[in-house]
């Protein structure tokens, strides 16, 4: 056996190998790809009380789905969302629901009982302060005597004054959510809701869980609309947009992967009339997919649903290294086999292979754990297609095997036509004038790093996002402040100090409230403080509750009972007793605990607006332990920083490649790199004339240009003789390929995916056109 066969036989079996693992994968452990946007986002490494903060927030919502039922009358209201509770009532394996009547409202509250007498508001603190005895014993007669004194939240005499009932109203305010016949009731001006919080058993980003939970939704409103054809309903949950994003990637993967195989088909076909060349660039390409899968999964543990979609870009690389040997086999003499062919073009298909790999490792120096594996996965599938081709094709494919299809008549003599470079009046002026549109161009550039380009959920989802937050006044996750203290206590302290600062701006309407802890449980100094306020402004002997004995003829014994009782409710509530209550469940994603050596919370924000930012976050200056996190500006800051930076990785990427390509080309070194140069340049000068921003992902995709862009250069280079059309045809139908699969992702709804695949289209479609324009030849094929 030759050494070509026996080469052949151990790829054949590590190929097997491969089958076997990717069917175990698929057929046994039945993998499901990942389809968390979240694993595209920078992994925050230097902060990780930050990192736990971001993740509190965003958990507290990712099993969460709010339904609103709405209709002009209470009643339709009710009805329609009693219809759609007995859907999703039949699948209690799917869903908690977590309504909330007035009993389970009162239950929640009994365990503030015993701490009433340290639990007042700001207000209650400032009068017991500034208000005579007299306000508060004619307070305590109007509450005895109004039916309408407020919450009635136990007996009279346990809280005379309405000091704990205004408590528990601010409390209220937290949310405009009540409770109505048995319901949870919220309203605008035009319609009533009967608000649904549902809580998942089954994990959001599953896609079983997705395929299981979305058409019970459509289930449930199909039978919400039947009782009431005109309810309205909003829906929102992580759940739903990310089983949109499944849907979106699993048709892009489908358009691009099947659009590339289509185009690549028709090529092959109108190049050398037989399926034979075909069948052998789509196994390169299945194996570098087999490959690639493969051993992510082994590094990774999971696949990334949008590495699929860009990995199905990969079809317009990995092609590249068997269209090169099917060209030169198809101009190379029938006396010269395939084993020697491959040895002859082996340093070609070897430097282009390094210049991709080398392209798709910028992706892998970004701080995305999502960019990283798309980067390994593409750097991989081109290693195994590569072997395949360097491995399998010169045993199966032989000397008389392939024949000159139309394409290869009409297209391989276009290359004479082209203009050559050299060194002229015409070639200056030519520089010159390209320098100054592309300088111009260039300059028209802006810039957006904006992290919400890395997804691009539809329109109806977004609109019920914004009008449920407005109806229920819910905070953003993802603006808040973080406090940080050595104890429980400090940090209880340190938020009070913020909430002072954050007062003024409800009043001014930068925000509408705000969420925190220290609002349920009070600092243990100021419940300290608070007690014995109470305690000298209303328990004295001669203060307001003896007053109020003489004006409704209770005796000594009746006050001593009173004082008694109040002051046994005086016990301080501390932050572990609040959170094994039930009344703790909405709040319990504000406390970080104890966390890397001290303390943490975070105090969430009602009603914030993009013009209220500056404002808020300036309430931290000055606080000791309190920090203004900003997720989307500081990722998106990330994003940016990462965008310049890879501007210069990409020219340093450049270097690399000359130092790696000189010893080849020597002098020709820069006829190789040039195209590419140019070509990016001009791509930036168009984007910057059709008044695009840029982002890290036009950089990304000038990254990966360069891998793609020196392969023609290279093709060229390696075949100096005009008259020999072999280099043209690779160039050109490698070119189309990568046209076909990376420009296809122009069509992506995912913005950054259709930047990176609309610099992807120029840019090669501007490599292949000035590529031959660098050949150092003449037409008799002797060097200039």
């Amino acid at each position: 056996m030759t050494r070509s066969r026996q080469l052949a036989a151990l790829w054949a079996l590590i190929v097997s190998l491969l089958l076997g693992h990717n069917a175990y994968l698929w057929l046994v452990q039945r993998i499901v790809p990942n389809t968390d946007i979240m694993a595209l986002l920078p992994v925050q490494e230097r902060d990780p009380v930050l990192q736990a903060s971001f993740a509190h927030m965003v958990d507290a919502a990712q099993q969460r789905v709010i339904v609103l039922v709405g209709a002009e009358s209470w009643i339709d209201a009710k009805r329609a969302a009693d219809a759609y509770q007995a859907v999703l009532g039949a699948r209690g394996d799917l869903f908690k629901a977590t309504a909330i009547d007035e009993k389970t409202q009162s239950d929640w509250f009994s365990v503030f009982q015993q701490h009433r007498l340290t639990l007042l508001t700001a207000e209650q603190e400032a009068q017991l302060r500034g208000e005579p005895a007299q306000f508060w014993l004619d307070a305590a007669l109007s509450k005895l005597y109004s039916p309408f004194g407020g919450p009635k939240l136990g007996s009279w005499q346990d809280d005379p004054f309405g000091l704990f009932g205004g408590w528990v109203q601010e409390r209220a305010q937290e949310t405009p959510v009540r409770p109505r016949d048995g319901h949870l009731f919220v309203a605008d001006g035009q319609k009533q809701y009967v608000l649904l919080p549902l809580t998942l058993k089954v994990p959001a980003l599953s896609m079983s869980a997705q395929e299981a939970v979305l058409p019970l939704l459509r289930q449930a409103g199909d039978a919400a609309r039947k009782a009431v054809p005109q309810v309205e309903l909003i829906q929102t949950g992580v759940i739903l947009h990310a089983a949109n994003a499944s849907s979106q990637a699993s048709g892009e993967v489908s358009t691009i992967g099947i659009g590339s195989l289509l185009g690549i088909i028709a090529l092959m076909w109108f190049a050398f009339h037989s399926f034979k060349p075909i069948s052998l660039i789509l196994l390169s390409i299945g194996v570098g997919f087999l490959g690639a899968l493969s051993v992510c999964w082994l590094l990774f543990g999971q696949i990334h649903l949008l590495t699929l979609v860009f990995g199905a870009s990969l079809i317009g690389v990995a092609q590249d290294y068997g269209i090169y040997f099917l060209c030169n086999r198809l101009a190379a003499s029938e006396q010269l086999d395939s084993p020697s062919l491959l040895r002859r073009l082996m340093p070609g298909l070897c430097f282009t292979l390094l210049a991709a790999v080398i392209g798709y490792m910028g992706l892998a120096l970004t701080p995305f754990p999502g960019l990283r594996q798309m980067a390994v996965f593409s750097a991989l599938g081109l290693v195994f297609a590569w072997l395949t081709v360097v491995c399998w094709f010169p045993v199966l494919i032989g000397s008389r095997t392939l024949k000159s299809g139309v394409l290869v008549r009409l297209y391989g003599g276009a290359v004479r036509a082209w203009p050559v470079l050299r060194f002229n009046r015409a070639t200056l002026v030519a520089v010159l004038v390209f320098a100054v549109a592309a300088a111009y161009g260039v300059s028209r550039l802006g810039a957006n790093d904006d992290i919400r380009l890395l997804q691009n959920p539809p329109k109806h989802l977004i609109a019920d996002q914004i009008k449920l937050s407005r109806l229920l006044d819910a905070p953003t996750p993802v603006q808040y402040f973080l406090v940080r203290a050595a104890s429980a206590e400090q940090l209880l302290q340190r938020e009070e100090q913020l909430k002072a600062r954050l007062e003024p701006l409800i009043a001014d309407q930068h925000i509408s409230g705000y969420q925190a802890m220290s609002n349920w449980v009070p600092s243990a100094a100021k419940q300290a403080a608070r007690r014995a306020l109470v305690e000298q402004k209303l328990l004295a002997d001669d203060g307001p509750l003896a007053g109020l004995a003489r004006e409704t003829g209770a005796d000594a014994a009746w006050i001593g009972a009173t004082r008694a009782g109040l002051l046994a409710a005086g016990a301080p509530l501390s932050v572990d007793d609040f959170l094994k209550s039930p009344a703790s469940e909405p709040w319990r994603h504000l406390w970080l605990g104890q966390i890397d050596g001290g303390y943490a919370s975070i105090v969430a924000l009602r009603g914030l607006g993009m013009a209220g930012v500056p404002h808020v976050q300036r309430a931290a200056d000055g606080l000791q332990g309190v920090q203004w996190v900003d997720k989307v500006a500081e990722i998106s800051s990330v994003l940016g920083r990462y965008r310049v930076n890879m501007s210069w990785v990409a020219l340093g990427a450049y270097a690399v490649v000359f130092v790696l390509l000189f010893p080849r080309y020597r002098g020709r070194t820069w006829r190789v790199l040039a195209p590419t140069a140019i070509a990016s340049i001009a791509a930036l000068a168009i984007l910057g004339y059709a008044s695009q921003n840029l982002q890290l992902f036009h950089v990304l995709a000038l990254m990966l240009l360069l891998g793609v862009g020196v392969d023609y250069g290279i093709f060229m280079q390696e075949h100096p003789d005009r008259r020999d059309h072999t280099p043209w045809l690779a160039v050109g139908m490698s070119a189309a390929s990568t046209i076909l699969s990376f420009g296809l992702l122009g069509l992506s709804h995912t913005p950054a995916l259709q930047a990176f695949g609309l610099t992807m289209l120029l840019g090669t479609a501007l490599v292949w056109l000035i590529v031959p324009c660098f050949g150092n030849f003449t037409t008799e094929g002797k060097h200039v």
